[in-house]
């Protein structure tokens, strides 16, 4: 995602210094214009926009917080801001040590997976400052359609699990439809001509259900990813006194997924364990 992503910076007349722990994922960049930095601190020295989307929390933390962090630059970053799903309080304590150089931090999470971010069509959940969400602006434009201020830092990291909850019930419902579409002896695929222009249909079942049919589960957005969004959704609504039981039944589903060895397929061949358990 975050190589298409930087390349619509690039297409938009932007400069770009990047930076990748795998050096090969930036090359096709490099060779497009972009600097390449041995560190997020070299790429984020001076910058306006020092924008990250990466894997996990520890990584978000590593990216930003770190020895070579980008906060770390000599001439820290004007705004730092990171797209990944991650935890709000990590989001809540890079707004603190942007604000303690002097800069600004924006929490930025995305949806829309590959595909989203091929077509930058991106739906952008925002957290941070006015100021610093005025200054991302023009890059999230250039990123996605739908691009939403929710309110100070973890906002948008929030908002971004309310994503994560509803996309959980709608993939397990939709892997249990497509089996039972089977079973009765349907034609998923005539099912789906019917379904998902109804009140059933949702961006999942038209993006999702046709790959699954075709049996492609390769990922737009990693199960191993998801199930990490899950565990920090529900570890949030535990921290509020608020129980989530259909998430932490999804949540279940994903882990025998990953024990299953689908840690890097898509998030939608979830249909293996539900096909598993009948």
């Amino acid at each position: 995602m975050g190589r298409s992503m930087a390349g619509h910076l690039l297409e938009a007349g932007h400069r770009l210094r990047v930076h990748s722990r795998t050096a090969a994922k930036a090359q096709s960049l490099v060779e497009r214009g972009a600097r390449w930095c041995e560190s997020p601190a070299e790429a984020a020295a001076g910058a306006d926009l020092a924008i990250s989307i990466v894997g996990m929390p520890e990584d978000v933390e590593a990216v930003h917080l770190g020895g070579t962090g980008t906060l770390a630059a000599e001439s820290p970053p004007r705004v730092v801001v990171d797209m990944t799903t991650s935890s709000p309080a990590l989001a809540r304590r890079i707004h603190e040590a942007a604000a303690a150089r002097g800069s600004g931090a924006v929490d930025a999470p995305v949806s829309g997976g590959d595909i989203g971010a091929r077509n930058a069509t991106l739906s952008i959940m925002v957290g941070g400052e006015p100021d610093a969400v005025a200054a991302a602006m023009p890059a999230f434009e250039r990123l996605g359609k739908t691009i939403v201020h929710q309110g100070p830092a973890g906002s948008g990291q929030h908002t971004k699990m309310v994503n994560q909850i509803l996309i959980a019930g709608i993939m397990l419902s939709m892997c249990e439809g497509l089996r039972y579409a089977e079973r009765s002896g349907l034609d998923p695929a005539r099912v789906l001509e019917s379904v998902s222009g109804g009140a059933a249909g949702s961006w999942t079942i038209q993006n999702l259900a046709p790959r699954i049919l075709r049996g492609d589960l390769e990922p737009g957005f990693r199960i191993d990813h998801f199930l990490k969004d899950l565990r920090i959704a529900l570890g949030e609504a535990e921290r509020m006194g608020l129980e989530l039981p259909a998430t932490q039944l999804a949540r279940r589903f994903y882990e025998q997924a990953v024990e299953a060895g689908l840690a890097g397929k898509g998030t939608h061949a979830l249909i293996e364990v539900v096909e598993s358990t009948a």
